[in-house]
């Protein structure tokens, strides 16, 4: 292939119009200047709408504070490279977002491109979490072994007032319990009443504690585990090589929707699940 005519004019702006990736044009005032058809078709939006309200309207709210810090950075003349941050679309989704941003102090504007991470963002903390729930799994089964460990004499930190034996219950007791939800949803998975309120009933917990557990041992929702449990029973379902097709795989998971689980497995590890059939 030869080498291009360094004079040849090009149209960028149909390159604008047709890359996947969001590109934009803000102004030092927070709003939109121009957007190509991506940043619409991410965030839900209509551009009439986009164009109408502050930038970091459609932000997460615990991102905005950190947004707004590296936007005065841009004002300031300082580029922005692989910076990450959420946006909420029209649907309530959430959008992980990495914004490589440079400003235009003459012209008081921001040219910016972003790259939709969602998929690795939700593998990352799909894999965090089934990391947790293993490294809890193994610190059980290593300490609990040998059942003269429990006799363990407790040392206590001065620093902390915690003890070695005060310790190693508090991990045999989040596990028991995480083994004891893990069960429920595993024998429940096809019950269409499987919600924060059947299995708060079963562990014999209001739906704040079930919250308030959850978040303490694993630093997620439990709907998020629900969701980990489920892909979880996917996975060991195909693994065993007894299931051909997606609707015995959606529905050993408890998703009633093939179409659904099929978005939600892909979401997650960014394969399509037939591929695996």
């Amino acid at each position: 292939m030869g080498k291009l005519d360094p004079h040849t004019v090009f149209d960028l702006e149909y390159f604008f119009q047709v890359t996947p990736d969001l590109l934009c044009v803000a102004g030092f005032d927070g709003y939109f200047r121009k957007i190509n058809p991506a940043v619409s078709n991410t965030l839900g939006y209509t551009e009439e709408e986009l164009f109408s309200s502050p930038i970091s309207s459609f932000i997460h709210p615990d991102d905005q504070h950190t947004t707004g810090q590296k936007r005065l950075e841009l004002i300031g003349g300082q580029s922005l490279l692989n910076f990450e941050n959420r946006y909420i679309t029209k649907d309530g989704a959430i959008v992980w977002l990495s914004w490589t941003s440079v400003p235009i102090l003459r012209d008081k504007i921001v040219f910016a491109i972003a790259k939709n991470i969602s998929h690795r963002k939700r593998l990352e903390e799909n894999n965090r979490i089934s990391y947790l729930m293993q490294m809890i799994n193994d610190d059980h089964k290593r300490r609990f072994k040998n059942e003269t460990k429990l006799s363990i004499k407790g040392k206590l930190s001065p620093a902390s007032g915690i003890t070695e034996q005060n310790t190693v219950e508090h991990t045999h007791s989040d596990q028991l319990w995480l083994n004891s939800f893990e069960a429920i949803v595993r024998r429940n998975a096809g019950r269409e009443d499987l919600n924060l309120t059947f299995i708060s009933g079963e562990l014999a917990l209001s739906q704040r504690q079930l919250f308030r557990r959850v978040d303490q041992i694993l630093g997620i929702t439990p709907n998020k585990l629900v969701r980990i449990i489920r892909l979880k029973l996917a996975w060991e379902a195909i693994a065993s090589g007894k299931y051909r097709t997606i609707k015995e795989i959606s529905s050993i998971a408890g998703y009633n929707s093939r179409s659904h689980f099929s978005k939600l497995f892909k979401d997650v590890y960014g394969i399509d699940v037939s591929e695996l059939l």
